[in-house]
């Protein structure tokens, strides 16, 4: 059996705890709130860093590692194991992928470095797969495999609450921003291939949520869903109301809790919720 290291960055939402475990080594990727830069998930818990987002969310950013964060990890583990298997959050929202890429390369690690496309729980799930895989027996080709064929099976809905950071990170235009604030519009985002596209548009908070149970209501009864996930944006009561809501409708399916990764709340703004899950 080869030893394998297992490389992410912090939008995996993984425990540090498990990540230690199991030769999980996260990089992280950056935060910027008040003019002050914060290292995810090092510097600062997503508690502490949402509540910070509550007081000082104008203007918050964020930015993906260090090129060298990369080189030096990989300098590291090349030593140490024979190969690597890097996921990362979706290429299409961060560089983080392709300096992985690049440096693996320039490193002259074996390094196999899969696009997500997507993030939090999902990509988190992946390496748990991952993970449960390699403990196992599977080969590391086909761990590989399973792994590439996972983004397919990925879903992350989410409910924003800040139309002013969504217009800020380019994922609305200033006029849709603005439209929808006079208008009273709540989004609903989705991944398409690992970009965010807007999947609904309702006038109504209370018809948002309807919405977002209606999207897992849909696949649940197409995929027969037995794992998913809220994820909240320093909300965590809302969080375990919606618990108790899907409960009581899907009665058989596991439903987890986690807070949102602080780079995914920086552009969705406090109070958002999102519902995630990686089907099998």
């Amino acid at each position: 059996m080869k030893k394998i290291a297992w490389i992410t960055d912090s939008s995996c939402g993984l425990d540090k705890e498990y990540a230690a475990q199991h030769d999980i080594f996260i990089i992280p990727l950056n935060v910027i709130i008040n003019g002050k830069t914060y290292k995810e998930e090092v510097d600062l818990t997503k508690e502490e860093f949402y509540q910070k987002l509550k007081e000082h969310g104008d203007g918050a950013k964020t930015s993906q590692p260090a090129y060298g964060d990369f080189i030096t990890l990989y300098e590291q583990l090349k030593e140490e194991y024979d190969c690597g298997i890097a996921i990362h959050a979706s290429s299409q929202l961060t560089g983080t992928y392709q300096s992985s890429v690049s440096a693996s390369e320039m490193v002259g690690f074996d390094v196999e470095v899969i696009d997500s496309k997507i993030g939090d729980f999902a990509l988190g799930k992946m390496i748990q797969n991952g993970v449960q895989m390699a403990e196992s027996g599977k080969s590391f080709a086909d761990i590989v495999q399973k792994l590439r064929s996972y983004p397919e099976f990925a879903q992350m809905y989410l409910m924003p609450q800040s139309f002013e950071q969504l217009r800020k990170s380019g994922r609305v235009s200033a006029a849709q921003s603005i439209f929808a604030s006079l208008l009273n519009i709540h989004l609903i985002l989705g991944f398409d291939d690992g970009k965010v596209i807007v999947k609904d548009k309702v006038r109504i908070k209370k018809r948002a949520k309807r919405k977002m149970f209606q999207l897992l209501d849909d696949a649940m009864e197409k995929y027969h869903l037995k794992e998913i996930c809220i994820l909240h944006a320093g909300v965590k009561d809302q969080a375990h109301n919606w618990k108790d809501e899907i409960e009581k409708l899907h009665a058989e399916l596991k439903v987890n809790i986690q807070t949102l990764v602080p780079v995914a709340g920086v552009h969705t703004g406090h109070g958002t919720l999102c519902l995630a899950w990686l089907r099998d």
